[in-house]
């Protein structure tokens, strides 16, 4: 970490300087374009990975959104989160489409409703986070929910995100007995699953020697390679007589690099469309997950932040902190508006903060060239499923190490956080990992004779998970 102390007599050198506090700050404009373009380059893998995840998913009416356009909206709300998050917070933290929120709508949501109902409900998430928000209450609910509990939701969603992985690259299949196996006939037998894992040792070593923009480099070399391989024994895309083929894409070179964005998704949602379709009380539990799954994350990143960039007091306060959390909020509310998912800030931002950024400023180095990237789109067609495949596995891994703030010598604690990190991919769920940690957490807790230290607010949010999970018995009751 770079140590850029506050310089309160500090003479501001114009009007971008006063208003973004550059030199007040310890900062330059020199080291502030640099951190924002750093910070893009470690984040510019999700205008890849957020269309591979999104476009998995197969809503109830049998749709799938187009990976193209998910790439366009990917990089337009990326860029217009960040810009207006720069603006307004003044802090450089890049905003992009969120890892967990995408795959909790990718491989649950639409398993219930349509696309345009899935980001209807994730637009009322934000309105409902920016609300809680501006009134304080999300600072209150945060504060009630236990550490261990938060750290577990992002190591649960770590270990979901990893195990999509495996399963996009045929690494992990499905089979009779036991239930999952490695690859086919228990080795890794087709060259698209080869290349996962040359890709993903590549990227793995790319991160552990610290590399800037380690992923993207990982996800550009097995992309090429990927491409030669194909170009020579043109593998092709897999069929029912072609098993060992490619998943989702075959990685061919296209016709054209540059082209302008298709963003046809923009405006395709529909607001209260989910409460028709699966009732009422089943949808407030969806958009509870959503909230739930939101701004937790998002709190804890944008503190861990602002300690990196020595912009936060010991309480964990940094400056505009009600107007950052009202901001990520619209995040969610424009994500759900073009169909790119819930937009969150990303602790790829750290990299950046490491070059020297400490201000607003980076954020528009970084939102104008996610606005450049939407005309490569047609390139982010050639990624193959494995390829990316080997990406969701670091982050993954990344988020992982979470864990290590965890205190697991006590039970009553260990049991809501493993059932929450067990759960999640077991079940293929974020709501049903984040249900079960927080009843495990509460019963255990409470009936060790630590009752006492439970927040009411946690009794409230474990007795709506019950809820949530007998929502089938419940909704025939009041029907």
């Amino acid at each position: 970490m770079t140590d850029a102390p506050v310089r309160t007599d500090a003479e501001p050198r114009n009007a971008i300087d006063r208003f973004f506090e550059i030199t007040r700050r310890g900062s330059s404009f020199a080291a502030e374009i640099r951190g924002g373009v750093v910070t893009f380059v470690t984040m510019a893998y999700i205008v890849i990975l957020n269309p591979i995840i999104l476009s998995s998913g197969t809503d109830i009416d049998g749709s799938q959104l187009d990976f193209v356009q998910l790439s366009a909206v990917t990089g337009l709300t990326a860029a217009v989160m960040t810009i207006l998050f720069g603006l307004v917070a003044r802090l450089p933290f890049g905003f992009a489409a969120g890892l967990g929120i995408n795959a909790f709508l990718a491989f649950s949501v639409v398993g219930e409703v349509t696309w345009p109902e899935a980001m209807g409900l994730v637009v009322i998430n934000g309105l409902i986070i920016v609300l809680l928000s501006a009134t304080g209450l999300r600072r209150m609910i945060f504060d009630a929910v236990p550490m261990q509990l938060k750290i577990a939701i992002t190591v649960g969603i770590g270990l979901f995100i990893a195990f999509i992985g495996f399963v996009n690259a045929g690494f992990v299949t499905a089979a009779a007995s036991p239930p999952v196996a490695l690859g086919v006939g228990g080795s890794v037998a087709t060259v698209p699953t080869l290349l996962f894992v040359i890709t993903l040792l590549l990227t793995g070593v790319l991160v552990a020697r610290r590399v800037k923009g380690g992923i993207l480099i990982g996800l550009v070399s097995g992309t090429v390679l990927a491409v030669i391989v194909e170009a020579i024994w043109h593998i092709g895309a897999k069929a029912d007589d072609n098993p060992g083929g490619w998943g989702l894409s075959v990685p061919a070179l296209p016709e054209q690099l540059v082209s302008l964005p298709d963003l046809s998704l923009v405006g395709q949602f529909d607001l209260f469309g989910g409460f028709g379709r699966i009732g009422a009380l089943a949808a407030l539990m969806l958009v509870f997950t959503l909230v739930f799954t939101n701004f937790f994350d998002a709190m804890g990143t944008m503190t861990g932040l602002a300690k990196e960039a020595d912009l936060a007091d010991e309480r964990g306060n940094f400056p505009r902190l009600k107007s950052a959390l009202i901001v990520e909020g619209v995040g969610a509310v424009v994500g759900g508006a073009t169909s790119s998912s819930s937009n969150t800030v990303f602790v790829e931002s750290g990299a950046g903060i490491s070059e020297g950024a400490r201000t607003g400023f980076a954020n528009l180095v970084t939102g104008g060239l996610f606005l450049i990237a939407m005309f490569f789109t047609p390139l982010v067609s050639i990624v193959p499923t494995e390829v990316a495949a080997a990406a969701l596995v670091i982050v993954g891994a990344l988020m992982m190490s979470q864990i290590r703030f965890i205190d697991l010598t006590d039970f009553s604690a260990l049991f809501g956080v493993f059932l929450t990190v067990s759960v999640m991919p077991m079940t293929y769920s974020i709501a049903n990992g984040i249900g079960a940690g927080f009843i495990g957490w509460v019963a255990a807790r409470a009936f060790s004779g630590k009752a006492k230290e439970i927040s009411p607010l946690l009794w409230i949010v474990a007795a709506g998970f019950v809820i949530y999970f007998a929502r089938g018995p419940v909704e025939m009751l009041l029907s």
